[in-house]
């Protein structure tokens, strides 16, 4: 991790720090190596509300564009039922299938990728003794074992757990299932940061992870052209983006500009051989 700290893109820049300056970013936090990483230009991300601006982002840009005089280009956003992806053929050139941990529910695709469903629950906390020293409005947010994402002062989410094989596509969680889950984690969390034990859990709420296949270069995303598992005519291609796992929001933009290059030249050699290699492996 020093040496990637080192090394780290001008646009990414990490900060190799010892314990007494960790504690002037978070007071109270522990540091048991005495070094922590520091991103000065990290953010927390909500996913829905990222996802909201981005097709917005998306619409603002068709709309920039045809301003300018150039071929008319448009962006619309259909919701509909789909039972299986042959009922899409005919209707587009290209579809892309990115439906996460859901994507076994399609029939020409149950049973088939090498994906492996791991629900994780967040734990929602707040501190609700006025005594208790509040988190520090500037300091950041924290990556250990457990993570913290710092939505004020006395509000943050805690996370996370790891459900291997669960088909609970369920967002609520009960008030017995959120307890135990800060049962789970809170040690881990009280260990680097102990002042979380002061407070209290308001809630939870759970989402089940496409997880890759593990290699022995590690897990890669999984890409590629499944018009050979779908079937259909010639004409009819279907993408795949999936395994994204716990890290989307650091790889869609990549790989979706990939998928874009791919499904438009109709070429699936523009991918890394690493993210098409799932097809040689059996699902486990």
């Amino acid at each position: 991790m020093k040496i990637n700290a080192l090394n780290c893109l001008s646009s990414c820049r990490i900060k190799t720090i010892d314990g007494v300056a960790a504690r002037e970013l978070v007071p109270n936090l522990c540091t048991p190596l005495n070094t922590a990483f520091f991103m000065p230009e990290a953010v927390n991300v909500n996913p829905q509300t990222y996802l909201q601006a981005l097709y917005l982002a998306c619409r603002n840009l068709v709309t920039t564009v045809n301003s300018t005089g150039c071929q008319s280009k448009s962006i619309i956003l259909h919701k509909k039922f789909v039972a299986s992806l042959r009922d899409l053929e005919g209707e587009y050139d290209a579809v892309i299938v990115c439906l996460g941990a859901k994507v076994d529910m399609l029939p020409e695709l149950s049973g088939i990728l090498p994906i492996r469903r791991c629900r994780g629950i967040v734990a929602l906390l707040q501190l609700n003794d006025v005594l208790c020293e509040e988190y520090p409005q500037h300091s950041p947010s924290i990556l250990s074992d457990v993570w913290f994402a710092v939505q004020g002062p006395r509000s943050l989410c805690l996370g996370s757990t790891w459900e291997w094989g669960s088909k609970n596509f369920s967002s609520s969680v009960s008030l017995e299932e959120a307890s135990t889950t800060l049962r789970d984690i809170l040690p881990k969390a009280c260990m680097v940061y102990p002042q979380i034990a002061k407070w209290t859990l308001t809630g939870a709420r759970a989402g089940v992870r496409a997880m890759s296949p593990l290699t022995p270069d590690g897990s890669f995303p999984l890409l590629g052209c499944i018009d050979d598992l779908v079937g259909g005519s010639s004409s009819f291609k279907v993408w795949l983006i999936g395994g994204l796992g716990s890290r989307g929001l650091l790889y869609h933009g990549w790989l979706g500009k990939l998928t874009a290059r791919a499904a438009l030249s109709c070429r699936e050699d523009i991918f890394p051989p690493e993210l098409t290699s799932w097809r040689k492996m059996k699902r486990k």
